[in-house]
C-alpha cells in the first residue's frame, strides 16, 4: 500500500516534466502506465479491492462509509422540529427568544440593579483601585 502511494507521488511528481519528453520516451510512459493499470486492476481483483481503495482516497477528499440515515429517520426529525417550531410561534413569538429563561417565569422585563448595590460596587472598585495606585508609589 505503501509501494502504491509512492508510485502515485511519483507519477504526480512527473506530470510536470511530461513537457519536456521525446515522443517515444511519452510512448513508453503511456505503455509503462497502462503495465501499471492492468497489474493494479489484476491486484486488486486477488486481493479484493483493498490496494484499490487505499489509491482511490489517495487522490479524492470524498469521505466514504459513515452513517446513514434512513428517509424515515430524517422525515421524522423533520416532523419534531417543525412542531417545536409551530410550538414557538403558538406562543405568540416568531424568535427563540420567547422560549429564553426570564419569558418562562413571567416577567419580560429585565432585571436592574437597586441603586444600593450600585454603590456598594461603586465603592469597592474605588477602594480596590486606590489600593492599586498606593501600591505602585
Amino acid at each position: 500500500m505503501v509501494a502504491m502511494e509512492a508510485i502515485v507521488a511519483t507519477l504526480a511528481s512527473m506530470e510536470n516534466s511530461l513537457i519536456t519528453l521525446s515522443p517515444t520516451q511519452l510512448r513508453k510512459a503511456a505503455e509503462l502506465k497502462e503495465r501499471i493499470d492492468s497489474l493494479n486492476d489484476e491486484l486488486s481483483s486477488l486481493l479484493g479491492d483493498i490496494t484499490g481503495s487505499a489509491a482511490s482516497t489517495v487522490g479524492s477528499a470524498k469521505k466514504e462509509g459513515g452513517r446513514k440515515m434512513s428517509a424515515g429517520g430524517r422525515a421524522r426529525i423533520a416532523a419534531a422540529a417543525r412542531a417545536r417550531w409551530a410550538k414557538v410561534r403558538a406562543a405568540g413569538g416568531s424568535s427563540l427568544a420567547s422560549t429564553t429563561k426570564n419569558s418562562s417565569n413571567g416577567s419580560s422585563k429585565r432585571r436592574t440593579m437597586s441603586p444600593a448595590a450600585r454603590a456598594k460596587i461603586a465603592a469597592a472598585a474605588r477602594a480596590r483601585w486606590a489600593r492599586v495606585k498606593a501600591g505602585k508609589k
